[in-house]
């Protein structure tokens, strides 16, 4: 009987060079009901994963020995091999960005609401910001803090000072805030939070795995790509449930019935972010290239004095 070709599980299943492969990849790791699994699931996913990695244990068909994996990638960490924390878990992303996202856009108008649900989400933020650091090169605790404490003022400024400007405008920009609340904390608490990357570089490599040396440009270019496809992810449901809400509330449907607001937003919250979120993932490769010419003068020379110089260098971008 002939073995069946050995699938290498250190890779994703998915092609990750094209779109639609890097789509499927995260659709399948942002998938909520992956939190459904119990520990002992989880546990025996990860057994049967090592197993086969050991060539041991029973003989399984393709699409179980991937169940299995998408399980240990759902609620493992990939360096240490330790449970993570359930609400830091990408498959928590959705429910929870769901929740958040959704009193934040109902919840707008006062002061008070406004504070908890910036503070709230931030918060949420530096869960899975602090679950997903890397085992090899851990995030400080000091470098986390002050991009919690950066994030979460910038935010609550944008968000009260923006309040304050839009009472005389139409609803409609009011309903707005929020989002550009969230992306202007994006785009600081990311950038402070890799900020260690801003100052030494990140690490370049051949295709072929051979590190080149460490880039600034690389890391800049690698955390706007992040940056982009974190605002991504929350525009279509920021931008385009205020004007379906703020439709449905000159019609009367909320003077009729005021409590319905909370729930029909973040009902359709969660339903665009099921398709959000995977999708902006995927805009750019994890593993993204830059071209030789492109990097510090140094690595230039560098690259120059290889045996085999190579036309494109490579680095992880980080999510």
């Amino acid at each position: 009987m002939t073995e069946q070709p050995r699938i290498n599980l250190d890779q994703p299943r998915y092609d990750q060079r094209t779109y639609w492969g890097r789509a499927r990849h995260f659709f399948t790791t942002t998938n909520p009901l992956n939190l459904l699994a119990s520990d002992s699931s989880l546990d025996e996913a990860k057994s049967t994963v090592e197993k086969y990695k050991k060539r041991e244990g029973d003989i399984l068909t393709e699409d179980e020995i991937w169940a299995a994996k998408n399980l240990v990638d759902s609620a493992f960490h990939p360096d240490t091999g330790e449970k993570m924390f359930l609400p830091g878990r990408m498959s928590a992303q959705v429910p929870f960005n769901m929740m958040i996202t959704g009193c934040m856009m109902t919840f707008y108008k006062t002061t008070p609401a406004v504070v908890f649900w910036q503070w709230v989400n931030q918060s949420f933020n530096a869960v899975v910001n602090y679950t997903n650091r890397s085992g090899d090169s851990p995030i400080p605790l000091a470098t986390l803090a002050s991009s919690y404490c950066a994030a979460t003022g910038s935010a609550l400024v944008t968000a009260l000072s923006l309040n304050s400007l839009v009472k005389s405008m139409p609803p409609l920009v009011g309903r707005l805030v929020p989002f550009v609340a969230v992306s202007a904390a994006n785009c600081i608490n990311i950038p402070l939070m890799r900020r260690l990357e801003l100052q030494n570089g990140i690490m370049l490599e051949t295709k072929e795995g051979e590190q080149v040396g460490l880039s600034e440009v690389a890391a800049k270019e690698g955390i706007a790509m992040v940056i982009a496809s974190r605002i991504g992810m929350a525009t279509p449901g920021m931008v385009l449930i205020p004007m379906v809400m703020q439709k449905l509330d000159s019609r009367g449907l909320f003077r009729r019935f005021p409590k319905a607001a909370a729930p029909v937003q973040i009902g359709l919250v969660g339903l665009i972010l099921t398709f959000a979120t995977p999708l902006c993932c995927a805009m750019f490769e994890q593993k993204a290239s830059i071209k030789p010419n492109k990097v510090e003068s140094h690595l230039q020379e560098k690259i120059r004095n290889m045996a085999n110089p190579p036309e494109v260098l490579i680095y992880n971008k980080g999510l």
